[in-house]
C-alpha cells in the first residue's frame, strides 16, 4: 500500500451508506429530483466511483478472458499440426526403414527398432456392429432448444422460462 493512499471500505459497506443516505434524504426532502438526489448522493459517497472500478475491472478480466481463449484456440491448432507433423515424420520413418530393411538404429540419444505392430480395428460399417459393442452415453439436455420452443409457445413438462433478471449493460466504445 503507498503512504499516502487511505484504505478503501469495501463496497458493500459504500452500498449500504448510499441506500440508507437515499432513503434519509427521500424522507426528509418527499420531492427531492431524481437528478438532485443522485447528484447529492455521488457526492456523499464514492459509490459511483467504486462500481466503476469494479466495472473497469470486469471489463479487464473479460478482455484477458478473450485473449486467453484465443490464445488457447491457437495452441490447440498448433499442437493438432505438431501431433500430425510428428505422425506423418514417424510414418516417414517406419516407410523408409522398412523399405531399406533397416530394422534398427542406435543413436545416443534414442534407439528406433521396426516391429509387428498388435492387431487393431478397421471398422467397415457402423450401422452392423451389434449393440453390445456400443457404449451408452449420458443423455445430455438441450437447453437452446428447450428454450427455442418454449419461446415459440410450446409447453414442455419440467421446464419453463425463467424469470427475467437484471442484467448489467456496458458500452466501450
Amino acid at each position: 500500500m503507498a503512504i499516502n493512499s487511505i484504505p478503501r471500505r469495501p463496497i458493500q459497506t459504500e452500498a449500504a451508506d448510499h441506500i440508507r443516505l437515499r432513503r434519509q434524504l427521500l424522507s426528509e426532502m418527499p420531492g427531492l429530483d431524481e437528478e438532485t438526489l443522485a447528484d447529492t448522493l455521488e457526492g456523499l459517497t464514492d459509490l459511483n466511483e467504486m462500481l466503476a472500478e469494479l466495472i473497469r475491472s470486469a471489463l479487464d478480466d473479460e478482455v484477458l478472458k478473450g485473449a486467453l481463449s484465443t490464445r488457447l484456440s491457437d495452441m490447440r491448432t498448433r499442437l493438432e499440426r505438431l501431433e500430425s507433423r510428428a505422425r506423418k515424420k514417424r510414418q516417414l520413418a517406419t516407410r523408409i526403414m522398412s523399405d531399406a530393411t533397416i530394422s534398427k538404429i542406435t543413436t545416443a540419444d534414442f534407439t528406433a527398432s521396426l516391429k509387428q505392430a498388435g492387431p487393431a480395428v478397421d471398422v467397415l460399417d457402423e450401422a452392423k456392429i451389434p449393440p453390445a459393442y456400443w457404449k451408452p452415453q449420458p443423455p445430455k439436455l438441450d437447453k437452446q432448444g428447450i428454450l427455442a420452443a418454449l419461446k415459440s409457445g410450446a409447453t414442455i413438462d419440467g421446464a419453463t422460462l425463467a424469470a427475467q433478471e437484471i442484467q448489467l449493460s456496458v458500452r466501450t466504445k
